[in-house]
């Protein structure tokens, strides 16, 4: 069977499969991960660039060697082969579970049980909850769908369509990296430099693929478009505003303004100054769009691949 063929079959299969069953449990590879990166960490940490650097080729290097030695194991048999891809795709993916997390806020909200939202928030994002009133919840949550949707779905589609089982590996291996050494406090600095530069870079074609299907899945193209040209490159992440910003026009919200991680208070640019503030009511829209973006994502990675491998015996 053709590279382009099992990427198509498994990618769909996997994904489907994410949107029956969610993340398994227990035993989550991605959690694997992180403790073998954790291990790693233990060992090579120093308050430096370059022992950071070589703690994310390590990672990274080895989970897309691992890609490569598992996907050349069964690439004589059709059937294993669109299996691995199935597997991977449904390993690295986390779009049920993104909107489970959201929705349980969401429901928290609605009930008035402020403090459980606050309790819940952490499963979802980094922000510190404690200052936050419903509606300063309900825009976090709103934010951190937009900017998952890209970093837990669409980014590891477009990597797999280039790269295969190592290129879902390697970017989810990225993208668990950033999480948990690339931000900015005194400990990973410097540290996390590398990680959170390469995290960068890998998820800079799936950001713009996120801003682009959410414009066409929410209903307000033009809106989209506009916030996200206006407004995108005022984010501090490259590729959360494009993300956000297109989010922002077609749910037709304000996000960004003042937030708080781990203590530091951080001063963002709104993002779509003539929309309205954000709702308990916009989560459930903005989980529907990221299920509408994803999809479609699944349906351009298929096709990308078809292109790039259609001539690969």
């Amino acid at each position: 069977m053709r590279a382009d063929r099992v990427f198509a079959y498994g990618a769909t299969v996997g994904l489907l499969g994410d949107l029956l069953l969610g993340d398994p449990r227990r035993g989550h590879p991605v959690a694997a991960f992180g403790r073998v990166a954790g291990a790693v960490e233990r060992v090579l940490w120093q308050d430096h660039r370059g022992r950071g650097a070589l703690h994310t080729a390590v990672c990274v290097g080895g989970a897309v060697a691992l890609g490569a030695v598992a996907e050349k194991a069964v690439r004589t048999s059709p059937a294993a082969s669109v299996a691995l891809t199935a597997v991977a795709t449904w390993a690295v993916v986390g779009g049920t579970s993104l909107a489970r997390e959201a929705r349980t806020v969401g429901r928290a909200l609605e009930a008035g049980a402020v403090a459980a939202a606050r309790a819940r928030l952490p499963h979802l994002c980094g922000r510190d909850p404690e200052a936050l009133d419903a509606d300063g919840i309900a825009r976090a949550v709103v934010e951190s769908v937009a900017e998952n949707t890209s970093d837990a779905v669409v980014g590891a589609l477009v990597w797999g369509a280039v790269g295969g089982v190592p290129g879902l590996l390697g970017f989810r291996a990225v993208n668990t990296l950033d999480a948990m050494v690339g931000h900015k406090s005194p400990k990973y600095r410097r540290y996390g430099w590398a990680s959170a530069r390469l995290d960068d870079v890998a998820g800079w074609p799936g950001a713009r693929l996120t801003a682009v299907l959410a414009a066409v899945a929410g209903g307000a193209p033009l809106g989209a478009v506009r916030v996200w040209r206006a407004d995108a490159a005022k984010h501090p992440s490259p590729n959360a505003g494009p993300v956000e910003a297109s989010f922002a026009g077609a749910l037709g919200v304000r996000l960004g303004g003042t937030l708080s991680y781990a203590g530091r208070v951080e001063h963002r640019p709104v993002l779509n100054e003539e929309g309205r503030s954000v709702e308990v009511g916009d989560i459930e829209r903005a989980v529907r769009l990221s299920k509408r973006v994803g999809l479609l994502a699944l349906g351009v990675s298929v096709a990308a691949g078809l292109v790039m491998k259609g001539r690969t015996p």
